[in-house]
Parts: C-alpha cells; sequence; structure tokens
C-alpha cells in the first residue's frame, strides 16, 4: 500500500506551484481553452509530513494574486496522522479532506498500512472527530477495495459501525485496487464483493460511491505509472551491468 518510495526531501511551496503551472501551459501551448478547476493533494509522499510548505501552496493557489482556485475544490488527503489532522483542524481554510482508511479495525489496517501503528485508528477517528466538531466540514473515507482482504460484509458492518458517530459528515470512496508490482499479495475485489460492501454501507445509512477508475486499461493508474517506470529503470540497470 502507501509507502513504497522512501522520503528523499520535501517540496517547497514554489514546487508545488510549479506543478500546477506546468499542466496549465500544456493546455495553453496546445491551444486549449481549459483551466484547472480541482486540485488533490495526495499520492506519493505524506501532504502532512510537509505541512507548512503544503499549507502555503494551499494559500498561494487560493489566493486572487495567485490562481484564485477555490479553497472547496482543493482536497488534502492524509493517511492518518491525527495531530496534524487536529492542526489542521485550527487552521481555518475550507479545503477538503480525505483520510486514507483501508480498514476498519487495527489489526488488518496496521497489516496494510504501517502508520497504523504509530496512529491507531482510536486516536484517528478522535482527532476527526474532533475536525468536525472545528469545521462542520465533511470528512472522505478512501477505502482501497482488496478481494478477500479488506471486501467482505463483515468489515463493511464493522465500518458501518466505526463512523456511525459521524454519518452525516462522512463520504466512503470505494477504490478499485490497481495492482503493482511490488504488492503481488493483493488482487482486485470482484465486482459483485464490491457491490455487496456498497449495499451493505447503504443499508447502514453510510453515505458512499465506488469510484470510476481510469487509466487502468494502460497501466496508468494510481501507482502503476511509478511502479512501471522504477521496473524499467531497475531493468536498464541489470542490462548496462551485464556483459
Amino acid at each position: 500500500m502507501p509507502g513504497l518510495i522512501k522520503k528523499q526531501r520535501d517540496l517547497n511551496n514554489g514546487e508545488i506551484v510549479a506543478q500546477i503551472m506546468l499542466v496549465q501551459k500544456y493546455f495553453a501551448e496546445r491551444g486549449q481553452d481549459e483551466r484547472i478547476s480541482h486540485i488533490v493533494v495526495m499520492g506519493i509522499g505524506e501532504p502532512f509530513d510537509n505541512y507548512n510548505n503544503v499549507l502555503n501552496f494551499f494559500r498561494t493557489i487560493n489566493d486572487d494574486k495567485g490562481m484564485a482556485i477555490g479553497a472547496r475544490h482543493i482536497t488534502v488527503s492524509t493517511s492518518g496522522l491525527a495531530h496534524k489532522i487536529r492542526d489542521f483542524a485550527d487552521e481555518g481554510v475550507q479545503v477538503n479532506l480525505a483520510v486514507s482508511l483501508h480498514a476498519p479495525n487495527n489489526e488488518l489496517r496496521s497489516s496494510i498500512m504501517k502508520i497504523n501503528r504509530a496512529f491507531p485508528i482510536e486516536k484517528l477517528f478522535a482527532a476527526i472527530e474532533y475536525y468536525i466538531e472545528t469545521t462542520n466540514r465533511r470528512v472522505t473515507f478512501e477505502y482501497i477495495m482488496l478481494n478477500e482482504v479488506n471486501d467482505g460484509v463483515e468489515q463493511a458492518l464493522e465500518l458501518a459501525e466505526l463512523l456511525k458517530n459521524i454519518k452525516k459528515l462522512s463520504y466512503v470512496n470505494l477504490i478499485p485496487y490497481n495492482p503493482v508490482s511490488e504488492h503481488d499479495q493483493y488482487s482486485r475485489s470482484p465486482k459483485e464483493r464490491v457491490l455487496a460492501f456498497y449495499d451493505t454501507l447503504k443499508k447502514k445509512g453510510v453515505n458512499c460511491v465506488v469510484r470510476q477508475e481510469h487509466g487502468t486499461d494502460i497501466d496508468a493508474a494510481c501507482g502503476q505509472l511509478r511502479s512501471n517506470t522504477m521496473k524499467r529503470d531497475r531493468q536498464k540497470a541489470v542490462a548496462a551491468v551485464n556483459p
């Protein structure tokens, strides 16, 4: 799951902004009358590990003299740094919060995400409840569906129980798993298991959706481009040293 690459360094505010500007430049050079309207800060690297730079990035692109992208069109995703979620609640920004959950109990989540050992579900949800009480804003929970790992009706019921006190301001995003070579022990949940999980949550009054995937057919979905690029680089390195 997360953490396939060791941290090298933090990007500064300017480097993060530059990524948005490059995409905007790409559109302009091709004569496309497009403007970036929504931003999600997630993926490789924990955003809240680079808290100050990420916060400054939000302020820069939200500013009328910057890119004037509305704060409510921006989402930051965390793997569960409870103390930073509390800090973020106190910032008063309108940026959306998403949490990578992926399991409804500590034993299962710790086996998938090492960070759960430092910030177990009890500590994480105390911070989430503080965030909701402070901001009155909804939290999105990301849940990657792993076949016969976390996708059973039993786990769906556990998840519904976990969310029962914050149902009105929570939203679960059920995400199809994109295979990567580093985690060949996992496979994608069949559609029928995903639908059973979804139906169970719905019956318990949990707001949820099954995310529509993009890019899997060309191995360009979430995590796959990085994985395939690293695999090619390793193959080139081996070829270079072999006689």
